[in-house]
């Protein structure tokens, strides 16, 4: 280990040696009561402060839906492609990230609370952070997520929690409906001057909209804070969950379109997780600005039968510190944040769901350190230059132990650097512009298709962003054109097979360029509308094996609206998403999906200052589509690779606040 990297350790346990300076500063009192739409205007503000695509989705803004995941929970937040799988599963591309992964997650960095969620390699999973449990959601794009740590092309998407002062009392909600779903949550929060408490549970069962889809969930998260001084806050937060899933496999084309509704019961498939995640985040108010440190650690259990059963246990842990200072004419945010895993991963013939004879046993280990800085200048009032940078080392390991003797092991260091300015013309409108670099690592999946691994590079890629955003009269706009040039982009390819047993790849040069377009109207005092569009144009340039093919998976043009008609004493809110062309499925370009139109329906009304009723109808058409898509390299009529769109369903809840 270089001593580069041994310094990087060690640098969480220097910043927490700062609170001793901290006590020296002027003591900041900051009232007591926090209500969550305070810290949903702070939250907005630090987007305020970043030279390009980013925004915030509080919770008011989805929880008259049935948020089961991250779809309907970001369906109107600009540039995030969100494709539904199966329960919580979705496909969450930016940019075109993970777009070669049709299971998962990769290319974004998930976090929860500012502490990343996903495993020490970079690999992720959505079903561990409910909608029903966030305050509000934070969506940096691409290399704007430099603030968390994150370096990859996505970005970074950070779940915030309430506490015992943002969500003071007693809150219920149960909601259910088609496909026999039945939902139910509750929450309470205390708060008073020494500290603060807030804990919440959810259930979630349903048989879900296609054969053998059925889930079922349980999950409590909660957290405590307690205030040492004046200046020093620490937190303690803690989150587990058992989740059943039964998988319904991908279909092929024409069986999307006629019997969306079937299923594979073909060897029973799953994906059974029980995990514990518990977290530490000190806060401490130095002078004009704050330094949080932490610790984490993450424990998981994955049961997943497939086309094998892999039985896994991962257990990852870490520290972090980042600093946030504002000295008027200069800011800076500077952090590190350390990560480490090991995962006892084996697979078992599947026998029906259970284990059959072993046939894979391994132990892998992982290490991801990103040490991050970014300064703002302002030379003038109503400009900031900014510039940063992120380095990464990562270390993947693996030894495997059966069926026989074998090692892999991979390192990784990358620096990416970042410009940017932020231009402020009028009151209320912002222009921005930035350049930066992104890296991503690979991990598991990728590097362990052979057991001594696949030789892969991390990919990399040059941005160049400009956009504006702010309110005008009745409009309120978010705007971005990005232009990404990537080297090494992790895809599929068709290598002589079975001589060479491995499928993805680095490819050689691709671009990833669109447009990003969030448009809130309010048309009357009781009217508005909302709307996001993307412009995706993602290809290969000059590709040895596919020339210069548009990438599968992300159409081209996509848009939704909603139309929001009434007050807080009730509304109705009919929405669309439109996809005009479908996309293209694989990377040859040989076959493309139809356009699709869904239409939709919400309500809600407050029965009075406690009990409000909403309800929630999805493809009121009953469209039968496919929607997700898992990328090959040459489609067949045979290829089962689709997932539909959501069935035609209606869900209906109270919630109740004390």
């Amino acid at each position: 280990m270089s001593k580069f990297v041994r310094a990087l350790l060690g640098a969480p346990v220097l910043f927490a040696a700062l609170p001793a300076f901290a006590q020296e500063a002027p003591a900041r009192s900051d009232e007591i009561v926090i209500t969550a739409e305070r810290l949903v205007e702070e939250a907005i503000q630090r987007v305020g402060e970043t030279p390009g695509g980013a925004n915030v989705v509080p919770a008011s803004d989805f929880d008259e839906k049935v948020a089961v995941s991250l779809r309907d929970a970001l369906a109107f937040s600009p540039g995030v492609y969100a494709q539904p799988r199966f329960g919580q599963e979705v496909r969450l591309s930016i940019r075109g990230s993970g777009i070669s992964r049709g299971y998962h997650m990769r290319g974004l960095t998930l976090l929860q609370d500012g502490v990343p969620i996903n495993l020490a390699d970079d690999n992720g999973d959505f079903q561990e952070l409910d909608p029903a449990f966030l305050q509000h959601i934070e969506v940096f794009r691409g290399a704007n997520a430099l603030r968390f740590g994150a370096s990859t092309l996505g970005g970074a998407i950070n779940g915030v929690t309430p506490t015992g002062r943002s969500s003071n009392g007693v809150r219920l909600r149960v909601d259910g409906g088609s496909f026999d779903t039945l939902r139910g949550f509750a929450s309470a929060g205390y708060a008073d001057a020494r500290g603060d408490a807030w804990l919440a549970i959810a259930g979630d069962r349903s048989d879900g909209d296609r054969d053998h889809a059925r889930r079922k969930a349980l999950r409590v998260n909660g957290n405590v804070g307690l205030r040492l001084s004046e200046s020093v806050e620490t937190r303690f937060y803690a989150s587990a969950q058992t989740i059943r899933q039964e998988l319904p496999g991908a279909l092929t084309y024409a069986a999307a379109r006629s019997t969306p509704g079937s299923g594979n019961f073909a060897g029973d498939q799953a994906r059974d997780i029980d995990s514990l995640r518990l977290q530490n985040r000190t806060s401490i108010a130095i002078g004009s600005g704050n330094l949080d440190v932490g610790l984490f650690l993450n424990a998981k259990q994955l049961h997943h039968p497939i086309y094998q059963l892999i039985d896994q246990k991962s257990l990852d842990w870490g520290s972090y510190a980042r600093l946030d200072q504002d000295f008027g004419a200069f800011g800076l945010t500077a952090g590190v944040t350390a990560r480490f895993g090991s995962v006892a991963s084996r697979r078992f013939v599947n026998v029906n769901g259970e284990q059959g004879a072993k046939t894979f046993d391994a132990d892998q280990r992982a290490r991801t350190i990103d040490a991050y800085a970014e300064a703002r200048v302002h030379p003038v009032p109503a400009l900031t230059l900014i510039a940063g940078a992120i380095y990464t080392s990562g270390l993947r390991r693996q030894d495997q132990v059966f069926p026989t003797l074998a090692s892999g092991r991979a390192t990784f260091d990358q620096l990416s650097p970042k410009l940017g300015l932020l231009f402020e013309p009028t009151g209320g409108v912002q222009l921005y512009a930035n350049l930066s670099r992104s890296h991503e690592l690979p991990g598991f999946i990728e590097l362990a298709q052979i057991s001594s691994f696949v030789p892969l590079d991390a990919q990399r890629g040059w941005t160049a962003e400009i956009g504006s955003r702010g309110k005008i009269g009745l409009l309120r706009f978010d705007l971005s054109y990005y232009r990404t040039d990537l080297d090494g982009e992790l895809l599929q390819y068709n290598i002589a097979p079975p001589t060479i047993p491995a499928a993805t790849f680095n490819a050689g040069r691709t671009r990833h360029q669109g447009i990003e377009l969030g448009l809130d109207l309010d048309l009357a005092a009781w009217a508005r509308l909302r709307q996001v569009y993307m412009w995706s144009d993602f290809r290969f340039r000059g590709d040895a094996q596919f020339g210069d093919n548009r990438l599968p998976v992300v159409p081209e043009h996509y848009y939704r609206a909603e139309l929001r008609l009434g007050g807080d004493a009730l509304h109705l809110s009919p929405n669309l998403e439109w996809t005009p062309r479908g996309t293209w499925v694989d990377y040859a370009n040989s076959f493309r999906t139809g356009g699709t139109v869904l239409f939709g329906l919400s309500a809600e009304t407050k029965i009075d200052d406690r009990f409000t009723l909403f309800a929630d109808a999805r493809n009121l058409g009953g469209r039968k589509a496919a929607g997700d898509i898992s990328a090959v390299v040459q489609y067949t009529p045979a290829s089962a690779i689709f997932t539909p769109v959501e069935r035609r369903s209606v869900f209906a809840g109270v919630r109740a606040a004390f």
